[in-house]
């Protein structure tokens, strides 16, 4: 336990929980919710157990629960009360918070215990869209603002990858059941964030349709072969941070790739974003998308 982060700052469970620091300090003087211990500079300092409750009152709170009430439970009772709450959005918010103490103190069991709960409500695709996507919006700011370290966010995203991975093979068990489209999904040169390509892999096989994925980094002139392999082929790639210059990469892959019109290119991710708000026009055959969902209403 020596190299897991063990003290936080008010300023870290403000990030964690989203309890304003200053409504922190005041439920410590007047509720008594927490002791913290103070350094020689008089600076707030709490352990693991001062961060798990305070995301379990943040939970209560957010709830319908006065701070005046949850201030006079017992810890054991507000932990009690918290796994009482069962509906859908309760069970979704109470998970979040779940998988941040687990990614703070590199806790797999509690990780895989709050995903197996969750699983007795929800599909895979709901846990996926309310739990981990944004979960992984919330550890990019908390990154940014030096909460945690690279070493979480590597952390949780393996975690997220290896359950994709489950329910992918799971998927690939059947034959494919529709023939009119075939997608190959890669990820360009230089280009490594696939957690998206993964469950868009996901979502596609679930539809029914043969997915061929290719991965992270590949070059454009990879991809010759396979477009001359099937009719109505469909590229997809999750652009985050490549190409540099996608206006260039789009034209060359029209060219190159997509020439006679037989197959698509479809896009998804930051990059993708980007080039609908700036209302980019786009080769022909080639399709921007917000998000998955919209793109498996083109399926």
């Amino acid at each position: 336990m020596g190299n897991i982060k063990q003290n936080f700052s008010i300023k870290d469970l403000e990030s964690l929980s989203g309890i304003k620091a200053h409504t922190i300090r005041m439920w410590e003087k007047r509720y008594g919710v927490l002791e913290p211990e103070r350094t020689e500079t008089n600076i707030r300092n709490y352990g693991v157990t001062g961060l798990q409750k305070i995301l379990n009152i943040a939970f209560l709170n957010e709830n319908g629960y006065k701070i005046s009430r949850i201030s006079k439970m017992e810890d054991p009772e507000i932990s009690e009360l918290v796994q009482s709450i069962t509906t859908s959005k309760s069970n979704s918010n109470r998970a979040l918070k779940s998988m941040k103490v687990a990614m703070m103190n590199f806790d797999q069991p509690l990780f895989l215990r709050t995903y197996e709960n969750l699983l007795i409500n929800k599909t895979f695709s709901e846990i996926y869209n309310e739990v981990f996507i944004p979960l992984m919006i919330e550890i990019g700011t908390l990154w940014q603002a030096g909460t945690i370290t690279p070493a979480h966010e590597q952390f949780i995203s393996n975690l997220i990858k290896q359950k994709l991975f489950i329910n992918i093979e799971n998927l690939q068990k059947e034959q494919a059941s529709k023939t009119d489209k075939v997608f190959i999904l890669f990820l360009p040169d230089e280009e490594i964030h696939d957690i998206g390509l993964y469950y868009a892999n996901y979502e596609i096989l679930s539809h029914g349709y043969k997915v061929i994925f290719l991965g992270q980094s590949l070059p454009m002139k990879d991809l010759t072969y396979l477009s001359t392999l099937y009719d109505n082929t469909i590229f997809i790639s999750y652009l985050t941070v490549k190409p540099d210059n996608i206006e260039q990469y789009l034209q060359d892959f029209k060219e190159h790739i997509c020439p006679d019109g037989l197959c698509e290119y479809w896009l998804l991710g930051r990059k993708s974003i980007e080039l609908i708000d700036n209302n980019v026009k786009l080769p022909e055959g080639i399709r921007a998308f917000r998000d998955i969902s919209e793109l498996t209403l083109n399926l």
